[in-house]
């Protein structure tokens, strides 16, 4: 159960489903964890 309805709404939304985890970087949004794709936008 999603405590905030805001963000729970703002997730799906952004990505069409509810899942987690949700990131964000730079407007460009990626569902699941891909340590790849976050070193790359965090140019680590």
């Amino acid at each position: 159960m999603a405590v905030d309805k805001a963000a729970r709404d703002e997730m799906v939304t952004k990505t069409g489903r509810l899942a987690v985890p949700v990131i964000e970087v730079d407007g460009e949004v990626v569902v699941g964890y891909d340590e790849n794709w976050l070193k790359q936008k965090l140019g680590l």
